[in-house]
This record gives C-alpha cells, sequence and structure tokens, in this order.
C-alpha cells in the first residue's frame, strides 16, 4: 500500500510539471534579454534577481522563454529611487499580433518627492484603453514589494504585497472580450516614456540623474504553459488538479480581500476609465455597468 500511494503521489505531482512552471523558477532560467538591452542590465547572484538599468543610450526589456495561460505570475519589484520623472519601470503579460491580450503594470516615475503611479491596463483583442491608476501607500523605492497578476478563466486580480487592487471579471457570454484564447510572455522593461509618463509629458528625463536602476527578485509564474491552440481547453478544465486557480475560491475575492480592495479604491485610486465619460463622449465600455469584485 505504501508503495502505491508513493506511485500515486509521483504521477500526481508528474501531471502537475508538465502543465506548470514551479514557483522555484529563476531570471536566469526562465528568462532572457530582448534585443538592444543596455549592457548594465544584468542577472544576478545565483540567477534570482535582476537588475534593469535605463540610461541616454538605451533601455532594458527581458521576456519569458515560456508562454502562459492562466495561473499566478509574481514578481518582487524595487523601483528607481530619486528623481525618475520621464521613467517607466513595466512588468505585464502579453501575446504577440494586432489582436493581442496584455495584462500590465506600469510604474509612471516621479519628481524627487512625489509618489510614483501604479497605472495598469488590460488589452483584449487588440483593445486597450482599461486604464486604472493608483498612488502606493508605500515608498515603492525604499525596498522590495511583490506585485502580482492572478489570472483565470473568471477573473484578473492585480495584487499589490497579497492586498487586491483591481479586479476584471470574465463576461465573455455577453460578448465583452477577455484573455482567455492566447498564450501570453511575461516582460518587464525600463525605458523612456517622457513623452508621457510623469504629468502628461511635462516632466522630462533628467539624463543627469542617470543611470536609472530598477531591481526585480524571485520571478515565480505558478502558471499553465501554453502548448498551441488544445491549451484553450486543457487550461481551463476545472477536472485537472493541476489547474488549482479553477476551484471555487480563485473565482470571487472573499470577504476580507474585498474589504482590502475597497480601501485601495477609497483612499489611493486616482483615475478610472469607467468614471472618465468626457473620454468616452458619455459611451462607457460595456463592462463598466457590470459588477466586477
Amino acid at each position: 500500500m505504501a508503495r502505491l500511494r508513493a506511485l500515486l503521489m509521483v504521477v500526481f505531482i508528474s501531471a502537475i510539471a508538465l502543465n506548470q512552471i514551479l514557483v522555484n523558477a529563476k531570471f536566469s532560467k526562465s528568462m532572457y534579454f530582448a534585443s538592444g538591452a543596455n549592457n548594465q542590465s544584468t542577472m544576478l547572484g545565483n540567477g534570482d534577481n535582476l537588475q534593469l538599468v535605463l540610461d541616454k543610450t538605451a533601455g532594458t526589456r527581458i521576456q519569458s522563454k515560456q508562454a502562459f495561460l492562466f495561473g499566478t505570475i509574481q514578481m518582487l519589484i524595487k523601483l528607481v529611487p530619486g528623481n525618475s520623472a520621464g521613467t517607466v519601470t513595466a512588468y505585464y503579460l502579453s501575446s504577440s499580433g494586432s489582436n493581442h491580450d496584455e495584462i500590465d503594470y506600469e510604474f509612471l516615475g516621479n519628481v524627487s518627492g512625489q509618489p510614483y503611479i501604479i497605472h495598469t491596463n488590460i488589452y483584449t483583442k487588440g483593445n486597450g484603453s482599461k486604464e486604472q491608476q493608483f498612488y502606493p501607500w508605500f515608498d515603492p523605492t525604499d525596498g522590495f514589494h511583490n506585485y502580482s497578476i492572478h489570472w483565470n478563466p473568471t477573473e484578473v486580480v492585480w495584487y499589490v504585497d497579497s492586498i487586491p487592487i483591481r479586479v476584471f471579471r470574465n463576461y465573455g457570454n455577453e460578448g465583452i472580450a477577455y484573455p482567455n484564447k492566447q498564450g501570453m510572455r511575461v516582460y518587464s522593461s525600463l525605458w523612456n516614456a517622457d513623452n508621457w509618463a510623469t504629468r502628461g509629458g511635462l516632466e522630462k528625463i533628467n539624463w543627469t540623474c542617470s543611470p536609472f536602476v530598477a531591481k526585480f527578485s524571485q520571478f515565480r509564474p505558478r502558471a499553465c504553459l501554453w502548448q498551441g491552440l488544445a491549451s484553450i481547453s486543457q487550461c481551463a478544465s476545472n477536472t485537472t488538479a493541476a489547474n488549482w486557480y479553477t476551484s471555487p475560491g480563485y473565482k470571487q475575492l472573499s470577504y476580507a480581500k474585498f474589504g482590502q480592495l475597497n480601501w485601495v479604491r477609497d483612499n489611493f485610486m486616482i483615475y478610472d476609465y469607467c468614471k472618465d465619460t468626457k473620454r468616452f463622449n458619455g459611451q462607457l465600455p460595456p463592462e463598466c455597468f457590470k459588477q466586477q469584485f
């Protein structure tokens, strides 16, 4: 009996390994630098740490070797300190092509003494314009903070230090596009966006403060591997043990998490596209009339 239990455990673990990247993934094994990257950017230590560098010659982008469909992606990030106006540190999931899906964190740099802005967005079938922005309730340059994207067939949740700040639910059966049919790679970048990032582009990069450095640690994808179109059904299946994210507990925020979400929205949200009637000429996107939480 003991031997049978051991054999069943091996089979179970093997099944999970076929569909998921385990939580001990490292930058050195899971990611690579895109061409043209700043040559000061590097993976550090045992490959579990990373620094991205921006100077006047180049920025940097790194991307995962694998694409995923559903799961949780985690990254610890310490943002550029000091006067980071005009810079953007990005961390996002994206498929490819003009009809791509994308789930974004973008951290908009600041003038010294002013807060960063946590800019979030989601693209479905190539359409974005779903921005929500927040001030952090901490100094994101003073240490590492955990930024996670949880994505399953029911909802996308953005977490900061395990606190949910935003939810986008699946209303695909009502004609509202949802990112559930394209595998997405993980990207991080540090780049010059001084045409829009800080006060709408009024504050430009002060290159005397360069090089700008953002630090990353503990890339943790616990997600279903994208292996082509068959993954659309395989990764969404709620009868597969490896698809832990389809269990009932992940279909909606708990009461406690809902309270945290409301605390963030009430105290730190500074922009919500669903309240910008002027931008959409009074015709808000249809998901703005749906319950997201």
